[in-house]
C-alpha cells in the first residue's frame, strides 16, 4: 500500500519535518559525491551491529565513539527509491504529529524513535557486518505517534489488488496497522537471515518506541 495523501490537515508549519526532509536529501546528495569512498564513510556513520559490538566488548571506543552512528544512520539512504520512500511517508504523516506534539517536542521523539529502532535491530542481530541506514526507523514511531492520535483520519491510499490498483480511503488506524503487521511478519520470517535486505525489527522497535512516547510529548492543551 502506498499512501497518497490524508484528509487531516495541520494547523502550523511543520518546520522540523521539512529540516529533516532536507537534511536526509543532503546527506544523500554528499553520498553520491563520495564514489569509492563511500564504504568508509559508511563503517563510520552508519550503524554497523557487529562493529559496535565488538567496540561494546572490547571497549576501544567508549560510548562517544559507539552512540553516534545511532543517529547518524537515521539520516542516510541507500538509493532515490529508499530516500523517496522514506521522506514520502514523513512528508504525510509527520506535519500532523509534530502540530500535535510541538516542534520542539517532535525534535526528541523523532530522535528517540530512530534510537529505539537501531537498539532493537542492534540486539535482534548483533553480530550483523552490514551498514543500517535510513530514516524509517524514526519514520516508524512517527507512524505510531500518529495512528494514536489520529486513528480515524482518513488516508487515500493506493492498494494493489492482484494485478490492478485501486485508490482507496482507509482509516489511520486500519492502514497503518496493515503496515505494521508486514513489518513484524517479515522481521520473523526473516529472523538470523543476514541478506542486506531491511531492517524489519528496527521498523518494529520504532514503532513500538512512538505508541509509547507520543502521549508524553503530546502537548496537553492538544485535543484530537
Amino acid at each position: 500500500m502506498i499512501p497518497l495523501h490524508d484528509r487531516n490537515p495541520s494547523g502550523s508549519f511543520p518546520a522540523v519535518t521539512v529540516a529533516v526532509i532536507a537534511a536526509c536529501t543532503a546527506a544523500f546528495l554528499y553520498e553520491l559525491t563520495l564514489g569509492p569512498g563511500l564504504n568508509r564513510f559508511l563503517t563510520e556513520f552508519a550503524l554497523v551491529p557487529g562493529q559496535v559490538a565488538y567496540a561494546l566488548q572490547t571497549g576501544d571506543l567508549g560510548w562517544r565513539g559507539i552512540a553516534p552512528p545511532f543517529f547518524t544512520s537515521m539520516f542516510l539512504h541507500g538509493g532515490w527509491l529508499h530516500l523517496v520512500g522514506n521522506m514520502w511517508f514523513l512528508w504525510i504523516f509527520g506535519d500532523n504529529v509534530e502540530d500535535a506534539l510541538g516542534s520542539f517536542r517532535f525534535v526528541f521523539f523523532y530522535l528517540l524513535s530512530g534510537l529505539a529502532a537501531g537498539v532493537t535491530h542492534f540486539i535482534l542481530d548483533p553480530s550483523s557486518p552490514i551498514p543500517t541506514i535510513g530514516a524509517s526507523g524514526a519514520i516508524a514511531g512517527v507512524l505510531g505517534g500518529y495512528m494514536v492520535l489520529f486513528p480515524g483520519a482518513r488516508v487515500v491510499t493506493l492498494v494493489p489488488l492482484g494485478i490492478f490498483l485501486r485508490v482507496m480511503e482507509l482509516p489511520a488506524a486500519l492502514m497503518i496497522g496493515l503496515w505494521f503487521l508486514v513489518q513484524l511478519v517479515s522481521g520473523l520470517m526473516t529472523q538470523g537471515l543476514q541478506n542486506g535486505g531491511v531492517a524489519w525489527w528496527a521498523h518494529v522497535g520504532g514503532f513500538v518506541a512512538g505508541l509509547a512516547l507520543v502521549g508524553l510529548f503530546r502537548r496537553r492543551r492538544f485535543v484530537v
